[in-house]
């Protein structure tokens, strides 16, 4: 059976579940392009900084070069335009562009939660709308339309599997993509950490440099 086949068999309760199948595929790919490692975290970013830094390169067009250049770079710039303050104005920097940064990384993840959470009712929806069917036939006329009474459960059927097809992977995706956000975050806690320590002195150049 093909999927107009199965659309028709179906009924209209396809159509929505069929666009959350869509949307949810829309996020998934984007997400797995925009949380790519390397876009966020580009190798060697803080160890660059540093050697910037020491030569008196952090000219405010590099900052924003750098600002542009990742969400990494982002947090990063916080600090570093207050670099000439105390170490806990810095900190308090990074985290509040940290912040704004996460939720960045965390676009439409509540979107495809929310697909993955109403498409099964959907799916649900269209089995009681199918049962409807059945047993209104069943009253109008008994047992002896076998065809239309296999029509309403075919409905049922159809419309739950529809919904779960999708609602399973994108729960899965869902918390992929929140695990992945949290280990994220936490890499770049650390290496806006480490960078405002080799800024303030904390550590010895030369491990500023493997940073």
């Amino acid at each position: 059976m093909g999927l107009f086949a199965l659309i028709q068999a179906g009924g209209w309760l396809m159509y929505p579940i069929l666009a959350c199948s869509l949307i949810a595929a829309t996020i998934v790919l984007e997400r797995f392009w925009m949380l790519r490692r390397r876009r966020v975290m580009p190798d060697r970013l803080v160890a660059r900084i540093w050697q910037w830094h020491r030569k008196g390169q952090l000219t405010p067009e590099r900052l924003n070069q750098i600002r542009k250049g990742s969400p990494l770079g982002r947090m990063l710039v916080a600090g570093l335009v207050n670099r000439h303050h105390s170490r806990e104005v810095m900190k308090e920097a990074i985290n509040d562009v940290g912040r704004q940064v996460v939720s960045d990384l965390e676009r439409y993840l509540d979107a495809l939660g929310t697909i993955a959470a109403i498409s099964p009712l959907l799916g649900l929806l269209g089995t009681v709308i199918g049962m409807i069917d059945v047993f209104s036939v069943i009253v109008e006329s008994g047992v002896g339309h076998p065809g239309v009474l296999a029509g309403g459960i075919s409905k049922a059927l159809i419309t739950t599997a529809a919904g779960l097809s999708v609602a399973i992977p994108a729960l899965m995706f869902h918390r992929y993509f929140n695990n992945r956000v949290d280990k994220l975050a936490i890499a770049m806690e650390e290496q806006a950490l480490k960078l405002v320590e080799v800024i303030k002195g904390e550590r010895e150049e030369n491990e500023g440099g493997r940073a």
